[in-house]
């Protein structure tokens, strides 16, 4: 395979998340403080892509208990890195979080960055797995020791609406 045609076939990378979804959110309440309480809530994705198939974007509404918001998923990939970087952009603060940078090895996709929570440096971990044509799982989980160890703080079920 040439570097172009490996480069090329990324293209596709997200093909299975365009449409509609119903999302079912699983949230833990307080993150890296020991908790084991979870939110559960529901909300939707609308995924759309862009630039030939090398970014995408994604409309979400999440209706939690604490009050319903919008957020949007950006997601572009690098020819030069061959890594896809994720950009969350909360409705609530209008920031756009650090991104997290990663991609797909047997139908899996792991994506890691640094943030910070309550000031302090944490390293973020999205992952996509169970993929299908009806359905997928996210989760994130959060790392205080450079990712020695995680903690899974929010998953989400999706299940597809309608045929693309």
């Amino acid at each position: 395979m040439t570097a172009q045609q490996d480069v090329a076939r990324h293209a596709h990378d997200w093909d299975w998340l365009v449409g509609s979804w119903r999302v079912r959110h699983r949230r833990l309440k307080g993150r890296l403080v020991g908790s084991t309480e979870w939110d559960e809530f529901d909300g939707t994705c609308v995924m759309v892509p862009t630039l030939n198939g090398f970014g995408n974007m994604d409309d979400n509404w999440l209706d939690l208990p604490a009050g319903a918001y919008r957020a949007m998923g950006i997601r572009a990939f690098n020819p030069e890195t061959r890594l896809w970087s994720i950009w969350w952009l909360d409705e609530r603060s209008q920031d756009i979080e650090p991104p997290v940078r990663g991609g797909f090895i047997d139908g899996v996709g792991t994506f890691e960055g640094d943030d910070t929570l309550s000031g302090q440096p944490i390293k973020v971990r999205f992952r996509w797995s169970e993929i299908g044509g009806s359905a997928a799982r996210w989760e994130q989980a959060f790392s205080a020791d450079d990712g020695a160890t995680w903690e899974v703080n929010w998953e989400m079920q999706f299940t597809r609406v309608k045929a693309r």
